[in-house]
């Protein structure tokens, strides 16, 4: 058995001790009969084996309630950020893809139909899908049960979208929880939840004895030492750095310190980052001489380790760098052990150590870190008096406690429930939710693609060798690609978007300062420059990476061209380039928009397509040029981005105006009012007779574009049946009602002839299908998911 430390050299009252473990006992006691009129729960939230705290937290609360309410059933619904998901338990019933806002909806509808009576939400903005995490919303509007959510941040100064999205998921939760007062502070004050509704509930600990710390040290190689210790993810912003610097000084007072740091790297940072933060704590040890006093222990631990681990320790540090942190496991933890711990001072450690139950020290202070540290092991019966009023402190955080502190708000939130669920599943009516769309399907862009790039051509869904490949195409492709990995699908976006961000370097001729187009298939230039439009659509492609990849290498070489190739795009006269071009700044503004140069070069385009159209328009005629040719809705396209940015109401009044036109010009007159593009057989010349055939995939795309802007600047619902119509046309609602999409290679067909489609899927087709997939898809993500529900 475990040696528990004499606690009367901690204790001084023998009652004391015997309450203690008299409370203990009886605990456990009482836990064997609890029960309640909740059959059923379903969690919300990561889920161990992935590593992360939210995880740990979820799959300790679901367990501990499922083993204090016998009779209740929970089951576990988590989210994977990675394609292959987790090795979960049997207790895991439902996974939810992070990035995907259907497997949220579908969520929803398992939880409806399998009888839940209560979802428990863990809610942090960083895992979900969407702005700040905003598809749950998705998720929380068709439930038809009570919702208990606990917010594990509570941001003080939230961004407009953190804060409407917080304030809709504690509007659909029927309670909610926060673990700290300063939470509940900012609930009520920064998002104006009611204070009835909040329940202040302590982070979860497991229920350990007091212990001596050398028991355990021999486990860990460190007997006859004076342990101090941090664990947790490793992450820059731990601020492990200030405690290795703190250890000379430390060390020079007591020779026999040792510092442990457990823990893996987070599993983000090593994605992104590879251990480049770790290996600069080891450079750092080394240059500070402290290569004998530091141990890492680079792994993700299990409880019953981090508890050994915990007690073997004398001191427990945590030295983070951002005030902004309302709750911490690993403070919870150790506290609740009941070790002597010295913080920087968070918000939740500014609480949890109040009243002399641990010692804080300013941020980013070695010196006072290491002062405050030789105190403590100067001072005995200091480091024991703040141990002990931990443990006792902790009493009320172990799990079983806490458990039942989360079942009586469930208890609250299904006798309080605010609207009335009937009973059964209900399906909604096409109306009341968004449309499917196929699934995406990559088989035949990556047909296309060898090690150049994207090639032109195909004779059917073979590619066609002989026709070479252009920078449009790839341009094109760098945009999909761009928009595949927003959408989440991690190294088959990276793969291919460096295939094509090379093509599109190597296609910048540095003498012109413009992009070649043609190339053959030996990779040879056809050209020296190519067109006005190519040109525009590659500037396009490249302020898509800068605005919306994180790929580091990506950013990097599209800034490089980026920055060289833009000033050529003012000697270009073809309004369509310029189009492209303002799309392209627009993206790029996204992320640098205090780019003087980018900005004066967007305003002068724009007022260029002003111009043309205030002196092309008539009341019959509403639009840029004498005539409707290819790509015509990036035109208005490009005046509502600048009219809303720049901004300027007269250019967003262009915008709406020749869009509206161009929309009800390419209705059908018929019943389903489908979407008819101009044909390219002739096009369509003012006063002229309109060419109906043959139809282009790339004029659906462009109006998806559009019509999805449009909403974005107007909030009218209009824009976004008008972009679904136009998507519609791939599917088969057009004038031949045949598909252009290719469900069985996920190519599209180049086109519809008067009688036939056409059957080659060439890559500007298949482009135009995927792009205006992921722009549809992106924007409901966006868009639907921030949605204030109006029911």
């Amino acid at each position: 058995m475990k040696q528990i430390e004499s606690l009367h050299t901690i204790f001084s009252d023998t009652a004391e001790i015997e309450v203690m473990e008299s409370k203990r006992n009886t605990l456990t006691m009482e836990n064997n009969s609890t029960h309640s009129a909740i059959s059923r729960i379903g969690f919300i939230g990561n889920y161990l084996p992935r590593q992360c705290g939210i995880a740990t937290f979820t799959t300790d609360l679901c367990e501990a309630i499922a083993s204090e309410f016998s009779e209740a059933t929970c089951i576990a619904l988590p989210v994977n950020d990675i394609e292959a998901g987790y090795a979960y338990p049997s207790r895991v019933r439902f996974e939810l893809k992070e990035k995907d806002i259907d497997s949220y909806r579908r969520a929803a509808d398992f939880l409806n139909i399998n009888n839940v009576d209560l979802v428990c939400l863990q809610h942090e903005y960083g895992i979900y899908g969407g702005p700040a995490g905003s598809h749950i919303l998705a998720l929380l509007r068709e439930l038809r049960m009570p919702v208990v959510t606990t917010f594990h941040t509570v941001l003080k100064d939230p961004n407009p979208t953190q804060r409407r999205v917080l304030q809709e998921v504690a509007a659909l939760s029927d309670r909610v929880v926060v673990m700290s007062e300063r939470g509940v502070e900012f609930l009520q004050e920064v998002y104006r939840v009611a204070p009835e509704k909040i329940d202040m509930i302590p982070h979860g600990i497991p229920d350990v004895p007091f212990v001596d710390p050398s028991f355990h040290k021999d486990l860990f190689g460190v007997e006859g030492k004076m342990v101090l210790l941090s664990f947790g993810l490793l992450s820059a912003n731990k601020g492990i750095e200030d405690v290795i610097a703190a250890l000379p000084a430390i060390v020079a007072q007591y020779p026999n310190v040792v510092y442990l740091v457990v823990g893996a790297t987070h599993p983000n940072v090593l994605r992104n980052e590879g251990e480049t933060y770790r290996l600069s704590l080891q450079w750092l040890a080394r240059d500070k001489g402290m290569e004998e006093h530091v141990v890492f222990y680079n792994r993700f631990v299990s409880l019953e380790e981090l508890i050994e681990f915990i007690s073997a320790a004398d001191i427990y540090i945590t030295p983070y760098l951002n005030a902004a942190q309302i709750t911490s496991g690993t403070l919870a933890y150790t506290l609740g052990a009941g070790k002597a711990v010295i913080s920087t001072p968070y918000w939740y450690a500014e609480e949890m150590l109040a009243e002399e139950r641990g010692v804080l020290v300013p941020f980013h202070d070695p010196a006072q870190l290491a002062e405050q540290v030789i105190d403590l092991l100067d001072n005995e019966s200091k480091r024991h008096a703040i141990r002990k009023r931990a443990y006792m402190f902790g009493r009320a955080m172990i799990w079983p406690q806490v458990a039942r502190r989360y079942m009586e708000s469930f208890e609250r939130a299904r006798a309080e429930r605010r609207h009335f669920a009937p009973s059964g599943f209900a399906v909604k009516s096409l109306d009341k939710r968004p449309s499917e769309l196929p699934p995406l399907k990559l088989d035949h862009l990556h047909r296309m693609t060898d090690d150049t790039g994207i090639l032109q051509h195909a004779g059917f869904t073979v590619p066609n060798y002989a026709e070479g490949y252009t920078i449009d195409d790839n341009a094109r492709a760098l945009i999909v690609a761009t928009l595949l990995e927003e959408l989440g699908t991690g190294n088959v976006a990276s793969e291919l978007a460096s295939r094509y961000m090379a093509f599109v370097w190597y296609g910048f001729n540095t003498e012109t300062g413009r992009f070649r187009n043609f190339m053959d298939y030996q990779r040879r230039w056809l050209e020296e420059s190519g067109s006005d439009d190519s040109h525009g659509r590659t500037l396009w492609a490249l302020g898509t990476v800068l605005g919306r990849s994180n790929n580091h290498a990506l950013q990097s070489m599209a800034g490089s061209v980026f920055e060289r190739a833009l000033p050529a795009i003012l000697n270009t006269t073809s309004p369509r380039s310029w189009a492209f071009a303002v799309i392209g700044i627009h993206e790029y503004l996204r992320r640098f928009s205090g780019d003087s140069m980018a900005n004066q070069i967007r305003n002068e385009l724009a007022e260029r397509l002003l111009t043309i159209y205030q002196k092309t328009r008539s009341d019959k005629w509403r639009w840029y040029e004498e005539g409707l040719t290819y790509c015509n809705a990036v035109l208005p396209q490009a005046m509502l981005m600048c009219g809303q940015w720049i901004p300027n109401q007269t250019m967003t009044e262009a915008g709406l105006e020749s869009l509206k036109w161009l929309a009800d010009l390419q209705r059908a007159d018929t019943s389903d009012g489908h979407f008819v593009p101009i044909g390219s057989n002739g096009f369509y010349r003012q006063d002229g007779e309109r060419a109906r055939f043959d139809q282009q995939p790339v004029e659906a795309q462009t109006m998806i574009s559009a019509c999805l802007e449009a909403y974005r600047s107007t909030g009218d619902e209009c824009w976004r049946k008008e972009a679904r119509r136009a998507f519609e046309w791939f599917l088969g609602r057009n004038d031949l009602n045949l598909t252009v999409y290719d469900p069985t290679t996920g190519g599209c067909r180049d086109g519809l002839h008067p009688d036939r489609p056409n059957e080659n899927q060439g890559a500007e087709s298949t482009l135009a299908f995927l792009q205006g997939w992921l722009e549809l898809r992106l924007a409901e993500n966006t868009l639907l998911s921030v949605e204030i529900k109006s029911q």
